[in-house]
C-alpha cells in the first residue's frame, strides 16, 4: 500500500508512475488527499479538545483543593461537554480513516522507473536468452502429458476423480521425481544462505492482505468459509507475514527465508491448449525465496536473486530467457518484477516457471515491517520473493526435452536426489 506522505509529497509523480501499469490513478490520489485533508483538520481539532480537556481536569483538581466545590462542578459539566464533543470527533476521524484506507487498498504499487512501458505480455523486454541450444526433438515427439502417460508417471484421470481438474496424481518415478526436485532446490537455497521455513497452507485474512492478495486477488484464492482462512496461493504470503508487525534491527537485514509448499489458485476463467497437462494447475509444489532488505539494498539484491533462480535452471541443463515485465503485466503489488521461461521442447513454446519481484514498501507499510538504524526511528523495509523454483512446468519441460527413444534422461545434477538416472519402461 502506497504511504499517504508518498502521494502527499510526490502527488503528479505517482499518477504518471502507475500510468506505466495502465492505471489511471487520478480519481483515486484527489479523493485520497481531499480525506488526507479532513483528516488531519479532524486530527487538529481533537488534540485542542483533548488539550482542553485536560487542561479543565487540572483546574477541576486545584478547585477542589481550594474548596471551591460550587465553581469546580461548573467546570467539570464543561469536561463533560468536552468529552462528548471529542467521542463525536474520534468517530468521525475513524470514518474519515477508513474511507481514506478503503481508497489506499485499491490503488495498486508504483512501478520502478525501470520498468518498460506496454500493456500485454507481449511488450515484455527479453534482457536474457540462455546460449543453450534449443532442443531439437523429432516429428515423433510427445508432449509431456502424453510422456506422463506412456511412463505412467502422472495420472490426470485419477486426479480429477479425486478431487477435479487441475488437480494431478504423481506415481512411481513422477513422484519421486517431484520430491528429487522439491529437496534439490531447497539445497540450493540453503546453501545460498536461506534459512529454510515449514509454514502453515492456510492463512488469515490479515496474511492476505498483509502481502497484497486481499482485496486484490480473493477470487483466485480457495477459501474455507466456516473458518475464514485461504489456501496460499503461494509460500510467500505466510513467509513474509512471519515480520508483519515486527521491527527489525538494520544490521540483521537482509533477512533470507525459503520455504516448500503446496500452492493453491483457481484459475478461474483457465481453458485451452495453455493449460493441457503441468502447464496450469489449481494444486501444485513449488519451494520459494523471500528476502526483507535495506531500502539501499533491495535492487542489488532483486538481481542477486534473479541470478540465484539463473543459475538453478543452468543446473538443470534447461534452456531459459528472463524477461522484464512492462508495466500492463506486472502485479498488483510489484514495482519490478523478473519472469524466468523455459522452453518447452515438444509444444514449441515458452514457459514461465519463476517471477521474481521488489516490493519495496508496498507490502512492508500493509504488514507494517519495520526496521530500525541505531539510534534512529524505524522506516519501513523492502520485500522481495520469487519461485525457487515452480515445479509443474518445471516437470514439463525435463521431461518433453530429455525424451529419447530409450527413455527419458535426468539432469546430472538431480540422479542423487531420484536415484536413477533415466525413466523408462
Amino acid at each position: 500500500m502506497l504511504t499517504i506522505h508518498t502521494i502527499r509529497e510526490n502527488k503528479e509523480e505517482v499518477i504518471k508512475r502507475l500510468s506505466v501499469k495502465n492505471f489511471d490513478a487520478t480519481d483515486f490520489i484527489g479523493q485520497v488527499l481531499e480525506l488526507d485533508g479532513s483528516r488531519r483538520n479532524t486530527q487538529s481539532e481533537l488534540d485542542n479538545l483533548l488539550a482542553a480537556q485536560n487542561n479543565l481536569a487540572k483546574q477541576v483538581g486545584d478547585l477542589f483543593k481550594s474548596g471551591k466545590q460550587a465553581e469546580a462542578n461548573d467546570l467539570k459539566n464543561k469536561s463533560t461537554a468536552l468529552k462528548e464533543e471529542s467521542k463525536q470527533l474520534s468517530d468521525r476521524l475513524s470514518l474519515i480513516e477508513k474511507q481514506m484506507n478503503d481508497i489506499l487498498v485499491r490503488i495498486p504499487n508504483m512501478p520502478s522507473q525501470a520498468v518498460p512501458a506496454g500493456r500485454t505480455p507481449e511488450d515484455n523486454e527479453v534482457t536474457y536468452l540462455s546460449t543453450q541450444t534449443l532442443p531439437a526433438l523429432p516429428e515423433s515427439a510427445l508432449p509431456h502429458w502424453e510422456l506422463a502417460a506412456k511412463y505412467d508417471l502422472i495420472d490426470f484421470e485419477l486426479g480429477v476423480k479425486l478431487t477435479g481438474a487441475g488437480f494431478p496424481v504423481y506415481k512411481g518415478k513422477g513422484a519421486r521425481l517431484q520430491r528429487a526436485l522439491i529437496n534439490f532446490f531447497l539445497d540450493k537455497a540453503t546453501e545460498a544462505g536461506y534459512g529454510e521455513v515449514q509454514p502453515p497452507i492456510l492463512v488469515n485474512e490479515d496474511s492476505g492482505f498483509g502481502t497484497g492478495q486481499l482485496p486484490d486477488k480473493e477470487g483466485q484464492m480457495y477459501h474455507v468459509g466456516i473458518d475464514n482462512l485461504y489456501l496460499i496461493p503461494t509460500a510467500e504470503v505466510p513467509v513474509t507475514n512471519i515480520f508483519r508487525d515486527v521491527i527489525l534491527k538494520a544490521e540483521d537485514l537482509p533477512v533470507k527465508l525459503t520455504a516448500y509448499t503446496p500452492c493453491f489458485r483457481r484459475e478461474a476463467g483457465s481453458y485451452g491448449k495453455d493449460v493441457r497437462g503441468l502447464n496450469r494447475l489449481h494444486q501444485f509444489d513449488k519451494v520459494e525465496i523471500v528476502q526483507v532488505a535495506h531500502p539501499d539494498q533491495s535492487y542489488a539484491i532483486l538481481e542477486s536473486m534473479r541470478e540465484y533462480v539463473a543459475s538453478l535452471l543452468h543446473d538443470l541443463e534447461l534452456p531459459f530467457r528472463t524477461l522484464k515485465l512492462c508495466g500492463g503485466d506486472m502485479s498488483f503489488a510489484s514495482a519490478l518484477t523478473y519472469d524466468m521461461e523455459v522452453y518447452s521442447a515438444a509444444q514449441k513454446r515458452w514457459l514461465e516457471v519463476s517471477s521474481v519481484s521488489n516490493f519495496e514498501t508496498f507490502q512492508s507499510n500493509r504488514l507494517k515491517l519495520r526496521f530500525r538504524e541505531s539510534g534512529g526511528k524505524p522506516q519501513l523495509a523492502h520485500t522481495l520473493n520469487g519461485s525457487a523454483l515452480a515445479l509443474p512446468r518445471i516437470v514439463a519441460a525435463l521431461l518433453e526435452n530429455n525424451q529419447t527413444e530409450t527413455g527419458i534422461r535426468i539432469p546430472k545434477a538431480l540422479v542423487k536426489y531420484t536415484g536413477f538416472d533415466t525413466i523408462d519402461d
